[in-house]
């Protein structure tokens, strides 16, 4: 009889988000639009769209689904 061993899967810890970025991130997950969340921030939805874009590609995430179960497991 022969015993694998296994390792567990632990993820990395993720790179630090810039506070802009945690709080857009914060209303993309709570359901507001790109122009909702550059007004309720000040800043332009192009502004917006670079943080996201920003946060995808520090973390390797491609969908608005995948953002959101980030900001969860954050707690945002």
């Amino acid at each position: 009889m022969s015993l694998a061993l296994t390792t567990s899967h632990v993820e990395a810890p993720a790179p630090a988000l810039a506070p802009r970025e945690q709080e857009a991130l914060r209303h993309i997950a709570a359901g507001c639009t790109y122009l909702q969340t550059a007004r309720l921030m000040g800043l332009s939805k192009h502004t917006v769209d670079a943080y996201l874009r920003r946060i995808r590609a520090k973390l390797g995430i491609n969908t608005t689904a995948e953002l959101t179960r980030l900001a969860i497991s954050l707690g945002l």
